[in-house]
């Protein structure tokens, strides 16, 4: 396991600093971003992808399932001097805004999708609906399934950890070669539970659209902007040659952008 997944502080900041140079750059011409701009981060973690949100004055919220993460968010924020609200929660779980000023402007879906299980998928996407103002906007991220790392195998410890493509073996060699490189059974069991929920980008367009949701923008990235705190390397979009070859784009794309609103009903 990589130390930034143990040092959560280190977690934290790195996302920070990716949200801050990209993710305000991607959503800024679609989207206003002011101090009435209400943003929720769904699995929002230790909510380090909030934080330059909170520090132009907008009115961020996060959800997690998980409490220590929850934890983490409000003692971060509070060392950073920032506002937030964070809530332990299962978003399909949670009470849905009463109105419309309720709503939120922007959501955040970073690395989630692919944790969520394949026959929950598209009550999440219809549910994202209850939250979002009618002008409002979606932004997920998230691996394709079939690139190198795509089955998060670098949250394991050992060799499996640094071996490109071992998580597209079969489910049980995969298995096998998880408990030889020391996996607990817990963490065999999420990089499994992983492994069934796979995400293409195919599959995640066709949802979209099936769902009644429109993209306004998609971006395939080779080298995926957080790389660049991660490794030090200079994010790299798709040439639109490879990023427009179905499945096999799957193979090189190492993190999937895109922002998608409601389908507007025509009169």
């Amino acid at each position: 396991m990589q130390q930034r997944h143990l040092n959560r502080k280190q977690y934290f900041c790195e996302l920070a600093n990716t949200a801050r140079e990209f993710y305000i750059a991607y959503l800024q011409p679609h989207i206003t971003l002011s101090a009435g701009t209400r943003v929720l981060e769904i699995g929002c973690g230790e909510g380090g992808n909030l934080l330059p949100f909170a520090e132009k004055g907008c009115q961020v919220i996060g959800i997690d399932i998980c409490q220590d993460r929850i934890n983490e968010a409000r003692m971060y924020f509070a060392e950073c001097h920032q506002q937030a609200t964070f809530i332990c929660k299962d978003f399909l779980l949670a009470d849905q805004p009463k109105d419309e000023a309720g709503r939120y402007d922007v959501i955040l879906i970073h690395d989630v999708i692919e944790h969520i299980a394949p026959s929950c998928k598209r009550e999440f996407l219809l549910r994202l609906k209850d939250f979002l103002r009618e002008d409002g906007i979606v932004f997920f991220g998230f691996p394709a399934w079939q690139n190198p790392f795509g089955g998060h195998q670098q949250i394991s410890v050992g060799f499996a950890s640094k071996l490109p493509f071992v998580h597209l073996l079969p489910k049980p060699v995969y298995r096998m070669v998880l408990r030889l490189s020391g996996a607990t059974s817990n963490r065999i069991g999420e990089l499994m539970d992983i492994r069934s929920s796979r995400m293409t980008i195919e599959h995640f367009e066709r949802l979209t659209s099936e769902t009644g949701f429109t993209i306004c923008q998609r971006t395939l990235w080779l080298i995926n902007p957080h790389y660049k705190q991660k490794f030090h390397l200079q994010p790299r979009r798709q040439c639109l040659l490879f990023a427009s070859i179905p499945h096999l784009r799957n193979y090189y794309t190492t993190a999937a952008w895109y922002l998608i609103r409601q389908t507007q009903k025509s009169n």
